[in-house]
């Protein structure tokens, strides 16, 4: 059976790579914000973050994601695109519900700087229009009917491959999960000092960026899985770069930084060996699904 009967080799439609699109350059100016002005969010974000460790850290994984996206509108085929799509809705999904949780933390009102009041009403439009506007073009792409477009066979993962994304997803589900539901209790395990908001914030990543590593591991094809490493790989590297600018945050005594920088190394070489294997042809044949 050809990976094109179950609609994966079907051609992304147009409304969805304009989307995907859209949100690259979304999660690019966020994380620009972010990225420059790590220590000014009073004034050009829309929540004021005291730690520019974390605002950094949110920086660099808007500027990952943007890679994702823009992996996703050029993707040939739904059945890579995919990997793209529900990432980011399940992500702007969390997040949309942790600003309504700390409205009260936004700047909203008369009293913040008009930059931070724009870049705070602009927040709150976005998360509340994408997730259904990524409903729709999932609706949409459904009922497309285009002809599929060409891919060679699926070539599943190799096994030790598959086992080490599903541990990842694993333990950055658990994470994001813990933070989101009680981050006072759960700040105590990362590695440098995290308010309520900021906390849900990073585990809404983490929840998205573990849904990405698990639908990877079971979609279980080469080239599919793609875009997830390419991901990966930009959010190590950016998150390398965070910690060379405001790494004194983080207690380099405590087991919490040691966890830390070893789950950027597991991201690091489940990544690396994803594109490695596009890069070397490798990861043997299997039957289509």
């Amino acid at each position: 059976m050809s990976r094109h009967h179950a609609g994966t080799g079907a051609p992304v439609t147009r409304g969805m790579r304009v989307l995907l699109v859209v949100a690259a350059v979304l999660v690019f100016l966020a994380g620009l914000q972010l990225t420059l002005f790590p220590t000014r969010t009073a004034e050009w974000f829309s929540w004021t973050i005291d730690v520019p460790m974390t605002a950094v850290f949110l920086g660099a994984a808007y500027w990952s994601s943007a890679v994702l996206e823009v992996a996703g509108a050029r993707s040939r085929t739904w059945g890579r695109a995919r990997l793209t799509v529900w990432p980011v809705l399940v992500f702007t999904a969390l997040t949309l519900v942790v600003t309504l949780v700390h409205l009260d933390k936004f700047h909203l009102g008369a009293e913040h700087p008009a930059s931070a009041r724009a870049v705070a009403w602009g927040w709150l439009a976005i998360y509340a229009g994408v997730p259904v506007a990524m409903v729709a073009g999932l609706v949409l792409q459904r009922r497309a009917t285009g002809a599929p477009t060409d891919a060679d066979a699926v070539r599943r993962l190799p096994s030790v491959l598959r086992w080490l994304l599903a541990g990842l997803a694993a333990l950055l589900l658990a994470s994001g999960v813990a933070l989101l539901l009680a981050p006072e209790w759960a700040a105590g395990a990362w590695a440098w000092p995290l308010t309520p908001l900021t906390g849900r914030a990073v585990g809404a990543w983490l929840v998205g960026l573990g849904w990405a590593a698990a639908h990877a591991g079971l979609v279980d094809d080469a080239s599919s899985v793609r875009p997830v490493g390419l991901t990966g790989a930009a959010f190590v590297v950016l998150e390398g770069v965070a910690l060379l600018r405001h790494g004194d945050a983080l207690d380099w005594s405590g087991w919490q930084a040691a966890a830390y920088v070893a789950g950027l190394a597991w991201i690091a070489l489940v990544s690396g060996w994803i594109l490695a294997l596009r890069a070397a042809g490798a990861g043997g044949r299997g039957s289509s699904r």
